[in-house]
């Protein structure tokens, strides 16, 4: 059986002249856009015609301060008169004070009597355990050396408590411990350098107060001559 195929049905008829006619199209669309021209836009430029005369300021008149000119310089004499010094200056002579090799020099007998020599006491410092003698407390008079240093240390227990005050800081706060305390007793018996090491501020204060309250004492001695004693002390602030 043969297949029958109607003649207006075929695609292929009229194809060559459908590609000629957008042939066509397309270069006519292509020429235009090549001769398409754009031109600038033209901007009218505004000129604004101000009058002169509108701009006229008002200029305030000022007043010219006229001073008066300096007076002129003196003018010179004419004629210059010449004043001749009769008067005579007596010429003051100064004399050279430096001593040269003819200078003689005074020779002066000295004896050594004639000559004071002061000797300077030396400040020195024996410690307390290993003094000749010790330091007397007043009340330890006229004793041995071992009573003494036993009456000393004994009178000294005793001032601590007779002086003794808890400060009212470290008591609120609870603040206790151990405060080691140093001092001098120089060479007139007077408490000197009193330094002190503990716990807090307040517990050193009042060591220190404690212990500058002592009395004076009968200086120590070393080789016959007063000396200089260093002595430490621990006092122990602790609450009930």
């Amino acid at each position: 059986m043969k297949v029958k195929k109607n003649p207006k049905a075929d695609l292929n008829r009229n194809s060559g002249l459908y590609f000629v006619m957008g042939l066509a199209i397309v270069l006519f669309v292509t020429w235009r856009a090549l001769e398409y021209k754009t031109f600038d836009s033209v901007q009218e430029e505004i000129v604004m015609l101000v009058d002169a005369e509108s701009l006229d300021e008002d200029v305030p008149q000022t007043e010219m301060i006229r001073t008066t000119p300096p007076p002129p310089p003196p003018a010179a004499p004419e004629v210059i008169e010449v004043i001749e010094d009769t008067e005579e200056v007596e010429e003051t002579i100064i004399e050279s004070t430096e001593i040269s090799q003819d200078t003689e020099i005074a020779s002066v007998n000295l004896d050594a009597s004639d000559i004071d020599v002061e000797e300077e006491e030396e400040d020195i410092e024996v410690p307390f355990a290993v003094i000749e003698e010790i330091p007397v407390f007043p009340g330890c008079e006229g004793l041995t050396t071992a009573d003494q240093r036993e009456c000393f240390n004994k009178k000294m227990q005793e001032h601590v408590q007779k002086n003794f005050m808890y400060p009212e800081t470290a008591e609120e706060l609870g603040i206790e411990g151990r405060v080691f305390v140093q001092f001098v007793i120089d060479r007139d018996g007077k408490i000197t350098k009193i330094r002190s090491r503990g716990p807090d501020p307040s517990l050193e204060k009042e060591a220190q107060r404690i212990i500058a309250a002592l009395p004076q004492m009968i200086p120590g001695r070393q080789r016959n001559r007063n000396v200089s004693v260093p002595y430490s002390i621990p006092i122990n602030f602790k609450l009930m």
